[in-house]
């Protein structure tokens, strides 16, 4: 699984001009699944998104994590993120999940997030959604399992 985290003061998510997903500052992850990825990948990411530390401590270092923060954790599927993008100038998208499998992979880290964290907001697997966030630093990273 990846995931391309964004630190923000604040993110949303909407479908049809609907908000399904908010948070205040804390974390935007675009969740991308591949084929062979399962629960145990889904596992370690979450482990990652709880626990890398890109919050400021107190002499301004990324020291802290999601939790120390207290901050919100924004989920949103994205299938692009596991596109190979090595060849040619088209992505292809043959390592991604199939759909079933996809959502499968991503409603499992969304419950075992929700489980682990009071501060969970989430978009709408196969959606077309709009994301909206402020970047703040801007701090962003790619994390794998």
């Amino acid at each position: 699984m990846r995931a391309l985290i964004q630190r923000v003061t604040h993110a949303s998510v909407s479908v049809d001009d609907e908000i399904v997903g908010r948070i205040d500052h804390g974390l935007l992850a675009l969740i991308g699944v591949a084929a062979e990825d399962d629960a145990a990948s889904a596992e370690r990411l979450l482990h990652k998104l709880l626990h890398y530390r890109v919050f400021a401590d107190e002499a301004g270092r990324m020291n802290r994590n999601l939790q120390q923060a207290e901050g919100g954790l924004l989920l949103v599927s994205q299938f692009t993120l596991v596109a190979a993008t090595d060849k040619g100038l088209r992505p292809s998208f043959s390592s991604a999940a199939p759909p079933a499998h996809g959502q499968a992979m991503f409603e499992h880290l969304v419950t075992r997030a929700q489980a682990a964290w009071p501060k969970v907001a989430t978009g709408r697997f196969g959606a077309d959604m709009q994301v909206a966030l402020v970047n703040d630093g801007p701090v962003t990273f790619l994390l794998e399992t």
